[in-house]
């Protein structure tokens, strides 16, 4: 496979940050087209690729699928040898589980604590919807960390399909100071430290565009 991903900006994209973080953790080859969010032009640009005008988009011949989640599970069929979900059925059933939560939900979370790559750590006060997602978060990173993590230091041991969903995330997370438990802040740690995540940090940092209602939160 010789991939294109489409993504929008690295600072503040945070389905982009999904596919791309796991294929590159995955060292599954692909080119990349990133797209600024905050120009006239940003909807006609995404249409050349992706018929939903939205990013990320993963173009494979004349195949194009334009969801975080779907891209995913196309990565997982194409790439059987490689444990994009957990090897055991349950740890699979989980962990699509958390990704399909993430997919569709935590609502109050990414309205009140949007993804900045670029962000200086200060923390920002919960509203009590937000506070309940982050609760709920916690309690499910421990449960499959309980369950199935002792192999490894991600949520089914080793890095999947699951983590990746929820690498924004850890990045909310940590720039807004959430007061989080021990676990947590482990765990978020450890996805911090992934070269992956840090290569996505790195081109966060290098772009110039700016969109100013998540620069002034």
């Amino acid at each position: 496979m010789s991939a294109t991903l489409v993504l929008a900006n690295k600072g503040y994209s945070s389905w982009s940050f999904r596919p791309f973080i796991l294929m590159r953790h995955f060292a599954i080859p692909f080119d990349e087209i990133v797209i600024d969010l905050g120009e006239a032009q940003t909807r006609a640009n995404i249409l050349k690729y992706s018929p939903s005008a939205r990013c990320p988009a993963l173009i494979d011949g004349d195949l194009v699928i334009w969801d975080s989640l779907a891209t995913i599970e196309y990565l997982a069929e194409t790439y059987p040898d490689i444990p994009i979900w957990p090897r055991e059925r349950a740890a699979r059933a989980l962990a699509r589980s958390l990704a399909a939560e993430m997919h569709s939900g935590f609502q109050a979370l990414r309205a009140h604590l949007p993804m900045n790559m670029r962000r200086a750590v200060k923390r920002r006060e919960l509203t009590p919807e937000a506070a309940a997602d982050v609760a709920r978060i916690e309690a499910a990173w421990s449960d499959a960390r309980q369950r199935f993590g002792a192999g490894g230091d991600f949520l089914f041991g080793g890095f999947s399909a699951a983590d990746a969903m929820f690498a924004p995330v850890v990045n909310r997370l940590h720039i807004y100071d959430v007061p989080v438990g021990t676990a947590t802040r482990t765990y978020m740690e450890t996805v911090m430290a992934l070269p992956a995540y840090r290569d996505w940090q790195e081109g966060a940092a290098a772009e110039t565009w700016r969109i100013a209602k998540y620069e002034e939160i």
